[in-house]
């Protein structure tokens, strides 16, 4: 057995190429619907990162809120984190490096934030040991517990780089020969070097997938936009050559979606069901180029679990080696030019699951479990619970779903899918898909391919998840946010047949877009862009949906505005302005201009007492709207003429909760929990 600091320089040197092995083909996603759901186990939640500190600057207050709601927590990093090995302390002559040291220095750092997010002191002791993973891999787990919650971290430790200088699991991703050596932390219970193949890490977390069980995944971004900068620009900020994130983070991401398609290919394959588990991916490096999102207490929450990480080489926290990330700690997170702290982007933005009524008046949710479309029904009308899930196959998709009501009440449900996935030179595809209902509240057609609205397929990647709107005149208007950070529309005519893609053209909008049709029967599209309100149109029914000028002079939204329409044929928008709690209103009318928009949206007063952060969902009318979001604290708050009431104990909310009106006119919220079971509020 190696001493770590012999086995961390053989890690340098033994990073090689091996002949390749055959190419093992995937198993390929079974589409077909009514296979077997899993029953419903205890809620976990898995957050696979590719670096300490990963989850920290680009999960919370997620993470935070589900762990603080009695959700257990295991963090699997699959690098060491090693980097140069060179542990920056601002102020001070830069250290030798030490990746070995580094590395140990970076896991304690996770230790201590972990420590405060439990409630105890920073340098709490915590259980080390060794894990034996699938093909006889070893890794190091820390474990911590306190007043019924726990965390659990579980350190991979592939080295950063290779032999030759490469990045290494993007590396790993790309090279079927590569065999990649792992780094030993010093102080670590696991002193033997190890090593990884591409097939190796992805049973690996398939391994992990099946013995925890985890019913909340959180991912990386597999697809990041396409961002060009200049070279100094790009070198400087950590980013990938045209993309905007770090190359680490998307080989993460493309790790661990393959290892859930593995997963749950297996456990079908084998008469398990469908795993029950929804999934939440982040944005990375993305934050830094766009409109930030968190107000000031959201945000002072977020960086105080990265000053604990961070940490000083003046604590005396009990390893040798380090006490933390040190150009991470003090003030830095919020000093830091580039701002990846100040916000906290959904890679699949919208609502889940997607909510409507059956004939009989039953609520019914469409989401996702297990990369597969399910639908959920109320037992009863009004009784407020739920019936056993429906699996409607179509896997593997991401993890929100688009909806839009045909005329005569039947559904059509809209997805995105991984067509393809692999590493190694295979392809990588993305697609959407639709399931068109047979009758209201009855079965589904089989699943149909809508292509993609960008031809060549890296491009084809960085699209959006996709929003549906069924105009008056029975044609389904279907949107989808493009690689050129655009919007690109299919339109489907009364007769059920699909038009062809087309670019709408308009400025550069993030995804989460909201469709609306006003009462003279047009189709809207708003949208978040860095400087203003996107907005585009029809100039009659029937018409195409064309790009207007921007809605400026507004508050910059950090997230998607909810759109609601009202019988005058004006049209009120609600979002939180970038870095601000307080809720912005716009109300548009269809005089004015041809632009359709009231001298651009006319500022209405804030609606003082519904502060807050992330997206906010709008239903009624303009004059009487009710509005569903989350307070600072991350509770689910319901806004309407009667006043604001929020949802003090249940489940916490999976990304962004639906809003439903019913035929009663009460509202009802719905979301995903963190046991990935749906529940309702009627306050």
């Amino acid at each position: 057995m190696l001493t770590a600091a012999a086995a961390t320089g053989l890690a340098a040197l033994t990073a090689c190429t091996a002949p390749s092995p055959p190419r093992r083909r995937d198993p390929a996603a079974d589409p077909t619907p009514g296979l077997p759901i899993s029953t419903s186990h205890p809620a976990l939640m898995m957050q696979i990162l590719a670096h300490p500190d990963d989850d920290l600057y680009f999960m919370n207050p997620d993470t935070r809120q589900a762990f603080h709601g009695g959700t257990p927590l295991v963090c699997v990093y699959l690098t060491g984190g090693e980097a140069t090995g060179i542990n920056r302390m601002p102020g001070r002559p830069l250290p030798a490096p030490d990746k070995a040291a580094y590395s140990s220095s970076r896991h304690q750092g996770l230790r201590q934030a972990y420590a405060t997010l439990l409630g105890l002191g920073r340098f709490t002791e915590w259980q080390k040991s060794v894990i034996t993973l699938n093909g006889n891999h070893r890794a190091e787990i820390n474990r911590l517990g306190h007043n019924g919650r726990r965390v659990e971290l579980i350190f991979i430790n592939t080295a950063m780089h290779t032999t030759y200088g490469r990045l290494g699991l993007p590396s790993l991703w790309q090279d079927r020969r590569l065999v990649l050596p792992t780094v030993v932390a010093d102080n670590s219970p696991l002193q033997q070097v190890g090593s990884y193949t591409y097939d190796g890490l992805i049973d690996v977390l398939v391994g992990l997938f099946d013995r925890y069980r985890p019913s909340i995944v959180h991912t990386m971004d597999p697809d990041p936009d396409i961002q060009h900068s200049s070279e100094p620009v790009r070198r400087r900020d950590s980013e990938q050559k045209g993309y905007s994130d770090h190359p680490d983070h998307t080989a993460t991401a493309l790790f661990t979606w393959t290892a859930l398609i593995r997963w749950v290919a297996a456990a079908t394959r084998g008469g398990d069901g469908v795993p029950r588990f929804a999934t939440t991916a982040f944005r990375g490096y993305y934050n830094r180029h766009w409109p930030k999102n968190l107000p000031p207490a959201v945000l002072a929450e977020k960086a105080s679990l990265l000053v604990a990480y961070g940490g000083s080489a003046d604590w005396r926290c009990g390893n040798p080696a380090g006490c933390g990330d040190y150009g991470v700690g003090g003030n830095r997170p919020l000093t830091n030019r580039k701002g990846w702290v100040r916000s906290t982007h959904y890679r699949y933005p919208g609502p889940h699951p997607a909510v409507t009524t059956d004939p009989d008046g039953r609520l019914v949710a469409y989401g996702v479990l297990g990369l597969r479309a399910v639908r959920w029904r109320e037992s009863a009308p009004g009784s407020g619970t739920w019936d056993s899930p429906d699996d409607l196959g179509g896997g593997p998709l991401a993890s929100v779903l688009g909806c839009a009501t045909l005329p005569d009440g039947r559904q059509l449900l809209f997805g995105l899918r991984f067509a393809a996935l692999g590493g190694h030179g295979a392809d990588n595809q993305r697609e959407i898909v639709a399931l068109e209902q047979r009758s209201p509240g009855g079965s589904f057609r089989a699943w149909e391919g809508l292509g993609n609205p960008v031809r060549d397929h890296d491009g084809g990647r960085r699209i959006g998840v996709p929003v549906a709107v069924a105009a008056p005149d029975g044609r389904v208007h279907l949107f989808v946010r493009n690689a050129e950070k655009g919007v690109s529309t299919r339109v489907r005519d009364t007769t059920g047949r699909w038009g062809g893609w087309q670019d709408m053209g308009g400025g550069e909008i993030q995804d989460g877009l909201s469709a609306v049709v006003d009462a003279g029967g047009r189709v809207h599209v708003f949208a978040a862009g860095r400087f203003a309100v996107h907005h585009w149109t029809q100039d009659a029914p029937g018409d195409p949906v064309t790009a207007r000028t921007q809605i400026s002079g507004v508050p910059v939204p950090g997230d998607g505005p909810a759109a609601l329409p009202g019988a005058d044929g004006s049209i009120e928008l609600f979002y939180r302005a970038a870095a601000k709690a307080a809720l912005t209103t716009l109300r548009t009318g269809e005089t004015a201009d041809e632009t359709g928009i009231d001298g651009y949206g006319r500022r209405m007063p804030d609606r003082a007492g519904f502060d807050g952060y992330g997206p906010v969902a709008a239903a009624g009318s303009p004059g009487a709207p009710v509005l569903l979001g989350r307070t600072e604290k991350g509770l689910i708050q319901l806004r309407t003429t009667r006043g604001i009431s929020v949802r003090e104990r249940g489940p916490v909310a999976l990304d962004e909760p639906a809003l439903h009106i019913g035929r009663d006119g009460r509202p009802t919220a719905v979301a995903l929990g963190p046991d990935a079971l749906p529940w309702l509020w009627r306050p």
